[in-house]
């Protein structure tokens, strides 16, 4: 089998698992329902448990997908970006900007669309910044990016701690919840899809220039691609998905450090291939471990951070054993 055909079969099963995914989602929890019945709520019938699936359960698996396929998504443009393959979409302080942004909104005693609001506009701040300040002169380079995305990150890190350190006692609880993770109060999915099928349609025309530029700026350059305002495209998208998934769930770790490496394992590293395919197989896994999340202690629910790193901690480790 070509390695073209063994890649779009890897992206069928993806688009498979994406399917199956789902399906176990809209099917388990507290409350177990046969996939029959959840084909049937979906066609529209009116079934006892019609209202659990299409107003609790597919909104947040439809939002955890567009969250996983975003962060993998982003992941995997940094990675290229960067030309480093332990570069994810946090790597830059746009996590830190929305968690700033989240937990004043929380400080102030808001809730629902304003906390979602306030941590867009504290991620696009972070954007702004890091951009501005790594372009500095005009020497924009990739060294100079990562290490303003590193400074503002820690930044942003102190700041979140100092609200942590004055929230009242109530509050905390919630903050904590925010930080690691959390897909229970997402209730609105379709920003986020729409989100995530603009970055595909945005990143995607630019595949064969993203794999000339992971060879290198120079070879790119020498190439005839407009290196600078390729990477000032990929940044913006990066950031704008990873500021959209931050937003809808929280802090969700790993997904965008470790789909990238676990699809080019099947597809290669052409992005044509690789953008599309880490983003069925990052939504896959966090609707999967979402799905964990609220059926492992059940009634009781987790943040599924916190699954994510468990999974993603031993897959990481095994992939650095693989490579040396």
């Amino acid at each position: 089998m070509s390695c073209r055909r063994r890649a779009l079969l890897v992206l069928a099963l993806l688009a498979l698992l994406s399917l199956a995914s789902l399906a176990v989602a809209l099917a388990a929890g507290s409350l177990s329902i046969p996939f029959g019945e959840v084909l049937a709520a979906l066609a529209g019938a009116e079934t006892p448990s019609r209202s659990i699936v299409l107003d609790l359960r597919l909104p947040r698996a439809l939002a955890g997908f567009a969250c996983g396929g975003l962060l993998a998504l982003a992941g995997a443009l940094m990675q290229v970006l960067l030309r480093n393959p332990l570069a994810d979409p946090y790597v830059l302080g746009i996590s830190g900007g929305a968690g700033v942004g989240a937990l004043l909104a929380m400080l102030l005693g808001l809730a629902g669309l304003a906390v979602s609001g306030f941590a867009f506009l504290g991620a696009l701040l972070a954007m702004l910044l890091v951009f501005g300040l790594a372009h500095g002169d005009g020497s924009w380079t990739q060294t100079r990016l990562l290490l303003t995305g590193v400074v503002v990150a820690a930044g942003c890190g102190a700041v979140v701690a100092l609200i942590l350190t004055l929230a009242p006692e109530q509050k905390i609880h919630g903050m904590l919840f925010w930080l690691m993770g959390d897909l229970s109060q997402a209730t609105a999915s379709g920003p986020v899809l729409v989100l995530l099928m603009l970055a595909l349609a945005v990143s995607l025309p630019f595949a064969r220039e993203l794999n000339l530029l992971a060879r290198g700026a120079a070879q790119a350059q020498a190439l005839g691609v407009a290196v600078p305002v390729l990477r000032r495209i990929v940044y913006v998208v990066a950031s704008l998905a990873t500021a959209g998934a931050v937003t809808t769930a929280g802090s969700i770790g790993f997904v965008g450090l470790i789909v990238p490496h676990l699809v080019r394992l099947g597809v290669g590293n052409d992005q044509r291939l690789l953008l599309p395919a880490a983003a069925l197989a990052g939504g896959s896994l966090l609707v999967l471990a979402d799905t964990a999340a609220r059926t492992a202690v059940a009634p009781l629910q987790l943040p599924v951070g916190v699954l994510t790193a468990l999974i993603g901690v031993p897959v990481f480790l095994y992939l650095l054993g693989r490579k040396t």
